[in-house]
């Protein structure tokens, strides 16, 4: 798409011809409007065509004509629509490759005409625009047919049978990744982009609505979601890096009226442009399909498959509908679901700019480009999260209010989240991040793209009389590996808490798949000063079953995975450089994971640099007195640590017999150790 088609504009160079009038058994008459930038591959697929002998191209239109002859004496050129439509008779199909902004306008034009239309993607600027158009084609009986090439991919049928087949199990959601290159000289090809508006008209130009708008359709489409009607929400997460009105790199969330959730995390400002895709997300596997190229890589446990699949020409589809009855593969109605999105990115707040210090800049002039820093990750790490930019806490994103906060004398220290914000695959629960030492480093993760289900600190078990409330995969004798089931429960908040300076209590409820309360939580949080560059939270919690029979507490170590007894209290950490882990033991020191892994101790330290800021900082964690739980740890693959509840046989909380624990974690500033550690927790 490029250059604006006015309604009504000065006549072409030359004189322009009427199209002749058709004989019966002509072909059918196909007028291009925008004959430049994408108009041009509808010219050579147009030409294609008529050497086919399928189509006859009669008229073209564009305020930067071709040159004289460029397209042979029988195609007539006009300057506008208008004209051409004035010098009848109107063409069978008219195809629209102009500005977003003109496609509403010009493809009513086309209808009042008679004609059938092929409009280029996004068919509308607004939601109101595409109204107004499908009741036009409705009242007309004419097709619209929307340039949303990969919906004519053979590859979709065939996700949609494996899918059905139960080649990949349960579907556990969709997601859209685009990384993508565009530079400076990008925004400068138009007018138009780059644009949220222009001269008080919608655009609605950017990453999803135009730029990686397939990634979006296609993604709906596998959703199942097609009309306005099979969209129930659409969420906006829309930053810039550009000096543009529109975005480059956002996530939309889009939750389904069947129950399903896509997820698209695109964008413009990548360190190298790569194919774009769509992922079908199952208990079993996943089906990743690379839309531009038509090819579909199926990941089950037996491996790894590729296939490669034709594509239907929409034009040659449009041309079927007219000539048989053939259903449009990429209808005006079925880009509903599409016009919602982008509705919701037109009403959105404008793209917030991202900040300097996290763009880098590659090239000069109209061929620089910037690329964000981390980016491709932060892109896996949203779809596998199903997450938005804020909510995974990206420092140049916008900030969200968590639900409380804590504090020292005014000094935030830690973020309470209630856990509204997590998908259910991950357990949702509450729990607190980011988790900060007094100097302001960062001791905590969440979400992370290894296990997007860790949260921060808190309490979480992967087997609660057979419901996972941890999150991801449950592990299971039966299987004697990590599988994915419909058995995520959640945690929630039940009642008022009590509140005061460094205490918080709260009632919870531990609800399975179907709402119903598994489990009671009595949690209590404390926090107090440990000292100039210390301090010290605490943790306690009792277990109660919410019904009247014993719940069996369990873990994948007792469900038969040597060393997998994690479940109760967890701290998970950031990412780190010079880790060291130690724990006192009878005789001497037990140093490094696979020494203090499984063992119970009075107390565990972590000491290392924090990424971002490289800070350094030491957690110490204390068991209760009468503890005998062992410490889980972990440093290769992910650093984490928490203390095992069920380490290798579950533990059962009986009516009038709960399950009661309590831990204490030292947060300090700088490398410290043994001696500064016993220093520490003399003063409990």
């Amino acid at each position: 798409m490029t250059h604006q088609i006015a309604s009504s504009a000065t006549p072409a160079s030359r004189t322009a011809t009427a199209p002749r009038v058709p004989a019966a058994t002509a072909l059918p008459r196909v007028a291009l409007v925008g004959v430049h930038g994408f108009g041009e591959r509808h010219l050579a697929n147009l030409a294609r065509l008529a050497a086919d002998g399928v189509v006859e191209l009669v008229a073209v239109a564009d305020p930067n004509p071709p040159q004289y002859g460029a397209l042979g004496n029988s195609v007539a050129v006009f300057r506008t629509l208008d004209q051409l439509l004035a010098a009848g008779p109107a063409p069978d199909v008219v195809i629209l490759a102009t500005p977003i902004q003109t496609h509403a306008p010009l493809a009513l034009s086309a209808l009042a005409a008679g004609s059938d239309v092929y409009v280029e993607k996004p068919p509308v600027a607004s939601l109101a625009q595409f109204r107004e158009l499908l009741a036009a084609a409705d009242a007309s009986g004419r097709l619209v047919q929307v340039g949303f090439q990969s919906l004519g991919s053979q590859a979709l049928a065939a996700i949609r049978d494996a899918v059905e087949s139960g080649a990949i199990g349960e579907v556990l959601g969709f997601s859209a990744q685009g990384l993508w290159v565009r530079s400076r000289g990008y925004f400068k090809r138009s007018r138009w982009a780059g644009k949220r508006s222009l001269d008080g008209t919608d655009v609605v130009d950017g990453v999803a609505t135009n730029a990686l708008a397939h990634a979006v359709a296609t993604g709906l489409h596998l959703a199942g979601a097609h009309t306005v009607a099979d969209v129930t929400s659409v969420e906006t997460d829309l930053y810039r890096a550009h000096d543009t009105q529109s975005d480059d790199t956002s996530v939309i969330r889009v939750r389904t009226a069947a129950g399903q959730t896509l997820l698209c995390a695109l964008t413009l400002c990548a360190p190298e442009q790569q194919n774009p895709s769509v992922t079908v997300h199952g208990t079993l596997g996943e089906i990743r399909f690379f839309y531009t190229e038509d090819e579909v890589v199926t990941t089950t446990r037996d491996g790894e498959r590729r296939e490669v699949f034709g594509r239907t020409d929409l034009l040659e589809n449009l041309l079927a509908a007219r000539r048989s009855g053939d259903p449009l593969l990429s209808s005006l109605a079925d880009t509903g679901a599409f016009t919602s999105v982008l509705e919701a990115i037109r009403t959105a707040q404008d793209p917030q700019e991202i900040s300097a210090e996290h763009v880098t800049w590659d090239g000069d002039g109209d061929d620089a480009r910037p690329v964000v820093q981390r980016i491709p990750e932060l892109i896996e790490r949203a779809a596998k999260a199903q997450a938005t930019f804020s909510e995974l806490g990206v420092p140049w994103a916008r900030s969200l209010p968590p639900a409380r906060t804590f504090a020292l004398e005014g000094h935030p220290l830690a973020e309470y989240q209630d856990g509204s914000r997590i998908r259910a695959a991950s357990s949702p629960r509450p729990y607190l991040h980011p988790v900060r030492t007094l100097a302001g480093t960062v001791v905590t993760d969440h979400q992370p793209l290894d296990h997007v289900w860790h949260l921060g600190v808190g309490v979480a078990l992967q087997d609660v009389d057979g419901v996972n409330f941890w999150g991801g995969r449950t592990y299971t004798r039966a299987a004697g590996d990590y599988v994915w089931r419909a058995d995520h429960g959640s945690i929630v908040p039940t009642g008022e808490p009590t509140e005061r300076a460094g205490y918080l209590a709260e009632d919870l409820s531990w609800n399975g798949p179907d709402g119903v309360p598994v489990l009671t939580e009595q949690r209590t949080w404390t926090w107090a000063a440990a000292g100039p560059s210390a301090w010290r939270l605490t943790l306690d919690f009792v277990l109660s079953p919410a019904g009247d029979h014993p719940v069996s507490l369990g873990s994948p170590g007792s469900n038969g995975r040597a060393g997998g007894g994690y479940g109760g209290f967890f701290w998970r950490l950031p990412e780190w450089a010079g880790a060291t882990v130690w724990a006192p033991a009878a005789g001497g020191t037990l140093r490094g994971e696979s020494a203090a892994h499984g063992k119970v101790t009075p107390w565990l330290a972590w000491s290392g640099r924090f990424s971002p800021s490289e800070s350094a900082a030491t957690l110490v964690f204390v068991a209760a007195t009468d503890s005998t739980d062992p410490w889980f740890v972990r440093m290769d693959g992910y650093p984490g640590v928490g203390q095992s509840l069920a380490w290798e046989t579950p533990v059962i909380t009986a009516p009038g017999s709960p399950v009661h624990r309590n831990v204490t974690v030292y947060i300090a500033d700088g490398l410290l150790n043994t001696d500064d550690i016993q220093t520490l927790i003399t003063k409990l």
